[in-house]
Formats: structure tokens, sequence, C-alpha cells
């Protein structure tokens, strides 16, 4: 076998072997593996916030944060949605909390906050 072909062959082993790394493997039972993601984790971790204004009434905080990470969003001051209204009647203006919020159809919203002692 002259050195062009045992090259070629080399070429296309390497090609079957990269090409074959892209298939999803296979978990248990046949059934394809799941990858898991820092956005799909359901148990976002706490961010710690400053409570700058509170509207009770619409169910509404603003919030002068840190980065929220399974959110990939950067640190800053914005107004959020709590998802259950209660959760504000222990707040008050200048309440160091941390939160966890995720992203619901396309809107932030928090659905746990308590106050930092």
């Amino acid at each position: 076998m002259n050195m062009m072909m045992k090259l070629g062959l080399v070429f296309v082993g390497v090609l079957l072997n990269v090409g074959g790394a892209t298939f999803a493997h296979e978990g248990e039972h046949g059934q394809p593996a799941s990858v898991e993601t820092p956005a799909m984790n359901t148990a976002a971790a706490l961010t710690e916030g400053e409570v700058r204004k509170l509207d009770k009434e619409a169910g509404k905080v603003t919030l002068k944060h840190a980065e929220i990470k399974n959110l990939d969003m950067p640190g800053m001051t914005m107004v959020f949605q709590v998802k259950d209204k209660a959760q504000l009647a222990a707040l008050q203006v200048g309440d160091k909390v941390q939160f966890q919020a995720i992203s619901d159809a396309g809107k932030i919203v928090i659905t746990e906050i308590h106050v930092v002692k």
C-alpha cells in the first residue's frame, strides 16, 4: 500500500471518529442522555440585593442586585414582579435580601425573597 493511500485511510478514520463525537451518548435503557446547562437548572442560586422601593399592592419590588448567574444578568437596579405578593409583607426599603429569580414567559419573576439578618 502506498503512502498516499495510508494517509487517506488515516484521514477517513479521524473524520469518522470526530463525526461520531457529535452524536449524543445514550443513557440508561437506550434513552438519550440528558445534558443539564445552568440555564436549565430549576434550583437557581440565591442572589443578594437591597430593597430600593416596594409596591406591595402591585406585587413589585425594586432591587439593587448582584449578578443573577442563572439568568446571565449583571448587577443593576431594576423592578421585579414577585410570584407571591405575600412575600413582600415582611420587607422594608433598605433591607438586605437574598432572592431567587427566574425567567417566566419572557418576564423576570422573583420566586423567593427573604431578609438577610
